[in-house]
């Protein structure tokens, strides 16, 4: 199903999303096409909570896919969004919502056009494994800063750009283990932490860590690590606005 309208300028590949759409129904089966995604959650849940406290906080997903970490957000205690531009999982994500009563509120929609709308809204936003699948990933970068609150965190996991996660990611993964669907990745668009660092700072953001994340087939598990040469998390802060002057007096 094609985007259309509002979207038909924005920032995607219309082959990613007939990709990941035709992976819809199968989603959430931890047996499925998306089972190391699966694997990888609770790890990735993992790095949120150590770094901010859930309960309460407005968060936003971006490519939420079929809603795995929409629903971890929200069994935490935030109040939950989550946007994704392939109608497909949009619809699964919201009839796996009605089975587990979790709320989180799914939209259709871009991350940027939802900047435009809801600008210094979120205290947490998410974006997990969808950098390397758009065409303009600093766009990305910018719009979640956009959508963040001062003082909030930006959350996102990508793959590096090295011989070890081509050899991991795309050889291993896709074509010898077949934990992914073949096609999953592109190397060429796989992202350096140093061109990250840099969208984000340009963003106006503050990159407060980067760690490795290592997916462990043998145990159908994942674990943060400090080695950042295949998929890798990242950490960014929003600064608080500066305070006003002391002394300064108005009109």
């Amino acid at each position: 199903m094609s985007v259309t309208g509002a979207e038909a300028n924005e920032n995607f590949r219309q082959s990613e999303l007939d990709k990941f759409g035709a992976l819809a129904q199968r989603w959430w089966d931890p047996e499925g096409p998306q089972k190391a995604l699966h694997a990888l959650n609770p790890a990735r849940l993992g790095y949120v909570t150590a770094r901010v406290a859930l309960a309460g906080a407005q968060a936003l997903d971006v490519g939420c896919g079929g809603g795995l970490l929409s629903e971890a957000l929200a069994g935490e205690g935030a109040e939950v969004t989550a946007i994704d531009l392939a109608p497909e999982l949009v619809k699964v994500a919201r009839l796996h919502r009605l089975e587990t009563g979790v709320g989180v509120d799914y939209r259709l929609q871009s991350v940027e056009s939802l900047a435009d709308e809801m600008p210094a809204r979120f205290d947490v936003v998410t974006c997990m494994e969808m950098l390397e699948h758009v065409p303009d990933p600093a766009a990305v970068v910018r719009a979640c800063a956009t959508l963040l609150k001062p003082g909030g965190r930006l959350f996102l996991s990508t793959l590096n750009r090295t011989p070890a996660a081509f050899a991991l990611a795309i050889v291993g993964a896709e074509y010898v283990a077949r934990v992914l669907p073949k096609g999953t990745h592109q190397y060429r668009d796989f992202i350096r932490p140093s061109e990250l660092a840099a969208w984000l700072r340009a963003a106006g953001l503050q990159l407060e860590d980067v760690s490795g994340l290592m997916y462990e087939p043998w145990r159908n598990g994942a674990r943060v690590i400090s080695r950042t040469d295949v998929n890798y998390l990242a950490c960014a802060l929003k600064p608080e606005a500066d305070a006003p002057a002391a002394g300064r007096s108005g009109g």
